[in-house]
């Protein structure tokens, strides 16, 4: 039985963390990468497959794996998928800004339907565990766009028939952004300043390859719970 871990959203924050973390993690035997485009990475567990976002639910992830195997690498895990002889475990990191999107109707497609529609498309090929970046105060019912985005997509996940749904809602992210958000760097420093003396710990800024790592660790442990929602707080004591 081969392990497999299916990433969306790896090339951002958190993306690229979660990547390293599992590419560590001895229990995974393939690390696939859904994405627009290759990624700068290389790695001996690692197959990147490009796709269509908008069109996902139309793609096969066999006939992908099979169409980008040039070198016959990708045997294998042909081989174990066509057996069904895998434990398959989806991450995904997926997302972006209204800044980026520039419109809230691209911002809602990207957030909300590319994450929805990805998960569909993993639990398909026998995705197992769905483990889901959303954000601290996410909630359907929000005034604020962007956590009544991240609410409605937690919702919709539940109704995804996984064994095991893991929402995770980190605070405010450190790390090393590739663009400079100024309003974000505004709010680290003032988050800082608060939690430095105590007060409101909820909201105290965590680390990206804190969030991955709790995502990975939720991953790999057995869970009663068919549905977790794991809070800034509770990932905090992963360094």
């Amino acid at each position: 039985m081969k392990s497999i871990a299916l990433v969306s959203g790896a090339s951002g924050l958190i993306g690229v963390q979660l990547l390293h973390q599992l590419f560590k993690a001895k229990e995974y035997d393939y690390v696939l990468t859904i994405a627009r485009r290759e990624l700068a990475f290389k790695h001996p567990k690692l197959v990147q497959l490009q796709v269509d976002f908008d069109k996902i639910e139309q793609t096969s992830l066999l006939d992908k794996l099979r169409e980008d195997d040039f070198g016959g690498g990708n045997h294998g895990l042909i081989a174990v998928l066509e057996a069904k002889e895998v434990k398959m475990h989806a991450f995904c990191a997926l997302g972006t800004t209204i800044k980026k999107a520039k419109t809230k109707e691209n911002f809602y497609r990207i957030d909300h339907n590319y994450v929805i529609d990805f998960a569909k498309w993993a639990h398909r090929w026998g995705a197992s565990k769905f483990l889901y970046v959303s954000a601290l105060g996410a909630d359907q019912l929000s005034s604020i766009f962007y956590n009544k985005v991240k609410g409605e997509v937690e919702e919709d996940l539940k109704v995804i028939p996984f064994e095991y749904l893991g929402i995770f809602r980190p605070s405010i992210l450190l790390g090393h952004r590739k663009e400079t958000r100024i309003g974000e760097s505004i709010g680290k420093a003032v988050m800082k300043a608060v939690t430095s003396v105590g007060l409101f710990k909820k909201y105290k800024p965590i680390y990206d390859h804190q969030v991955a790592k709790a995502m990975v660790h939720q991953a790999l442990n057995d869970e009663l719970e068919m549905v977790k929602v794991i809070e800034s707080k509770q990932m905090q004591i992963f360094e």
